[in-house]
């Protein structure tokens, strides 16, 4: 049996439907493209970075029907008719989210390639609202690595952002 190769056949690719960003789009994908890989290069919404490609760095996390995910880990096919909030979709009316904000606000970021997943979690945290804590908060912030170490300001921005909320 033969590998598939990397451009797919129109008799290998599907249909599926997104609503991304609040805007409904619908593409053809091939049935192994991750929902990463269908943001990025089917999209353009090149916001979701490509950490591990292992769901190990949290590069990669959206907000999936508000849940974070990790994108690497999901089959686009499988994610077909449901939400996917980006790191581009979080501001609304040219106002930041506060949890972008409060990243700026408290310099929670340096080289800024894990701020897009990170940014994205924290969301799904505070919108969950199980973590109130410090502790809490590291925990469940425990799925991003930041390789730059600013996760004291990370958890000091995701602090400010709850009581904004």
């Amino acid at each position: 049996m033969a590998l598939p190769s990397s451009q797919p056949s129109p008799r290998q690719q599907i249909s599926i439907a997104l609503t991304v960003n609040g805007v409904r789009r619908e593409f053809e994908i091939a049935p192994w493209t991750t929902l990463l890989d269908a943001l990025r290069e089917r999209l353009g919404l090149m916001g979701t970075k490509k950490g591990c490609d292992h769901g190990q760095c949290g590069a990669c996390t959206v907000l999936l029907d508000g849940r974070p995910i990790n994108s690497c880990l999901a089959l686009a096919a499988m994610q077909d008719g449901t939400d996917v909030t980006t790191v581009e979709g979080l501001a609304r009316d040219g106002t930041l989210h506060p949890v972008q904000q409060a990243f700026i606000d408290h310099d929670a970021f340096q080289c800024g390639y894990c701020t897009p997943g990170q940014i994205c979690s924290a969301v799904g945290l505070i919108s969950n609202g199980k973590a109130k804590t410090r502790d809490e908060i590291r925990e469940a912030m425990s799925g991003n690595i930041c390789r730059c170490g600013a996760y004291p300001n990370i958890v000091a921005a995701i602090e400010e952002a709850m009581k904004a909320t």
